[in-house]
């Protein structure tokens, strides 16, 4: 028995729910099909499926075999694929979503870069700081700023994410400047609406609240507005350094509490199953690691 055909055999039962329809989807007999999984039983020495006349169910040896396996076939198709990518161009149309900021401050540079190392590639960024569904919404790849929780989707982390609570000095000099997460209760804050959040959890928890926007308060869903606003007095902003660290360097913003900020956050990465990765895409990511360096250059 070749155990990778064994093992791809399970794989595609699983998949398709049925020795029927593996057969069909790996153009052997069903009773072929059937026997591989068996040997493949014997020589585990586990029952890896539960059969009935109408479907089939995992054991736990299966459902754990089943997500081993399905990591293995993934490694192998990946190297195979990335061997025949040695010969292959990366070509055709890469879309891609992004962070507005993030977007504009610092990826319109490196697309510009990578279309020249990679002139058969066309871009379509969309930026947008809503979650994308890429599948449903046809993206190749999406850049992503956070924690992300586990899924289906690939995510490869790019860049560390820092934020910062900064205000004007002139700001400070009409309210005072808060020395503790409590004495933010007595400022204004700028408000980031889709901001995680567990992100603002350790200087926020003192609000009123649990930090949901308060009478006077902005709320804006870009980050540019905020900083912005930030340093024209409006109040106090939690925001990353990537966009308030120019105006932080240029002191027109003064970091606020560097001993409460939060945990940073990372910049991900986020494409479909490695074994359906496109030469484009894989080019993409590649070019992005390390092109911001960590610590990023914006810190």
């Amino acid at each position: 028995m070749d155990r990778l055909d064994a093992m791809r055999t399970f794989v595609t039962v699983v998949s398709e729910g049925s020795f029927t329809k593996a057969a069909e989807r790996l153009a052997m007999s069903p009773q072929l099909v059937s026997k591989y999984v068996s040997r493949l039983e014997q020589h585990l020495g586990v029952r890896l499926l539960n059969r009935t006349t109408r479907r089939i169910h995992l054991t736990e040896a299966g459902a754990t075999y089943h997500q081993r396996a399905q990591q293995v076939l993934s490694d192998i198709d990946d190297m195979e694929h990335q061997l025949g990518d040695l010969q292959t161009r990366a070509r055709g149309r890469l879309r891609i979503s992004a962070p507005v900021s993030f977007g504009i401050r610092h990826l319109a540079p490196l697309v510009s870069d990578f279309q020249r190392a990679h002139p058969a590639v066309g871009i379509d960024l969309q930026l947008n700081d809503r979650k994308v569904d890429i599948v449903e919404e046809g993206f190749d790849i999406a850049l992503r700023i956070g924690r992300l929780k586990s899924s289906s989707l690939i995510a490869k982390r790019i860049a560390p994410i820092r934020l910062v609570l900064c205000a004007s000095p002139e700001y400070l000099a009409r309210h005072g400047t808060p020395r503790c997460p409590e004495d933010l209760k007595a400022h204004r804050h700028l408000r980031y609406s889709y901001m995680e959040p567990e992100a603002g959890e350790s200087v926020f928890r003192w609000l009123p609240g649990r930090g949901r926007p308060a009478e006077g308060d902005l709320v804006s869903n870009n980050g540019d507005v905020l900083v912005e606003a930030a340093i024209a007095g409006a109040g106090i902003a939690l925001q990353p350094t990537f966009i308030a660290g120019a105006a932080i360097r240029a002191g027109s913003l003064q970091v606020l509490m560097p001993d409460h900020a939060p945990e940073p956050m990372s910049l991900y990465a986020v494409y479909v199953h490695r074994q359906l990765l496109a030469s484009k895409v894989r080019c993409f990511v590649d070019f992005l690691e390390g092109a911001f360096g960590d610590p990023p250059y914006w810190d």
